[in-house]
């Protein structure tokens, strides 16, 4: 896909999370539409996946380390056939096979996540399991900023230095609000990029609202570079959603019906929009 394209397919899965969220009755909304543009350039671009044969070898691995934003993920999931839309239909009601954050029940999830810190680790065993069986997949690890606080990604990120794990691509969705406010209030993250230089690895900090740079900096990787990868992604907690943009209460939340009717009106109205411009192109 160009990148008109991966901003019409972005906006469509918008379209489906909102519908999503407000049918289902919960969602980390905020943080959902923050990464949404990184999972669709990713699953859409980036990685070498089969929803035919979602466990092949070769596939590149995914890991959502910031598990609660799984309704994106399910979206993603989803439209790319990993699991049918009569499933994702039943996210919310009692006994559904989708849940609060993924597991690997789900096909196209690597690992259980929801318990903050640990994809990271997950990843760069992935990464050294490749490079110890000489496989060409690459694994991708998609973080929170509010999660930077756990120890134990510094660990992985030690240990991904030191075993050269050149084919581990780590993304923060830096949106700058969690749970309980700001991440600089909660527990002050600055300056990031300086942080995992010390560390030693390659790092790039983009844009993470526009579309071309998510994908200048994923097909900008060096996998002969002996250093693993992190892209900073500076992004809008609730992006694309005016009420919901840069305000801490929607990182848990379901729109009511005025609110759902404006959000999916906002959408609609940048979908026709996009499209207009793709017929131009």
């Amino acid at each position: 896909m160009d990148a008109i394209e991966l901003k019409q397919k972005s906006e469509t899965l918008r379209l489906e999370l909102i519908n999503l969220v407000h049918s289902g009755g919960t969602g980390h909304i905020g943080g959902d539409l923050s990464v949404l543009n990184v999972l669709t350039v990713l699953f859409y671009h980036t990685l070498n996946v089969d929803p035919k044969n979602p466990l092949m070898p070769e596939r590149d691995r995914f890991i959502l380390s910031k598990g609660h934003c799984a309704e994106a993920f399910y979206c993603v999931l989803c439209d790319k056939g990993f699991i049918a839309k009569e499933e994702l239909e039943q996210y919310g009601r009692d006994y559904a096979h989708l849940g609060g954050h993924p597991d690997r029940s789900i096909p196209g999830v690597e690992l259980n996540t929801g318990a903050l810190g640990h994809g990271l680790s997950a990843g760069v065993g992935m990464a050294l399991a490749a490079k110890m069986q000489r496989a060409r997949f690459k694994t991708y690890v998609v973080m929170g900023d509010g999660e930077q606080a756990e120890g134990s990604i510094y660990e992985a990120a030690m240990a991904a230095h030191k075993y050269r794990l050149d084919n581990l691509v780590a993304i923060i969705d830096r949106n700058g609000l969690q749970i309980s406010g700001s991440t600089e209030e909660v527990m002050p993250l600055e300056s990031i990029r300086q942080r995992w230089e010390a560390f030693g690895w390659d790092v790039k900090e983009i844009n993470g609202d526009d579309i071309r740079q998510i994908v200048n900096a994923l097909d900008d990787v060096n996998f002969n570079s002996g250093r693993p990868h992190l892209i900073i992604s500076d992004t809008t907690k609730g992006f694309g959603i005016s009420y919901m943009e840069n305000v801490a209460k929607w990182h848990h939340g379901v729109p009511n019906q005025e609110q759902y009717e404006t959000a999916l009106s906002e959408i609609d109205k940048r979908i026709h929009q996009l499209y207009k411009e793709g017929e131009k192109e």
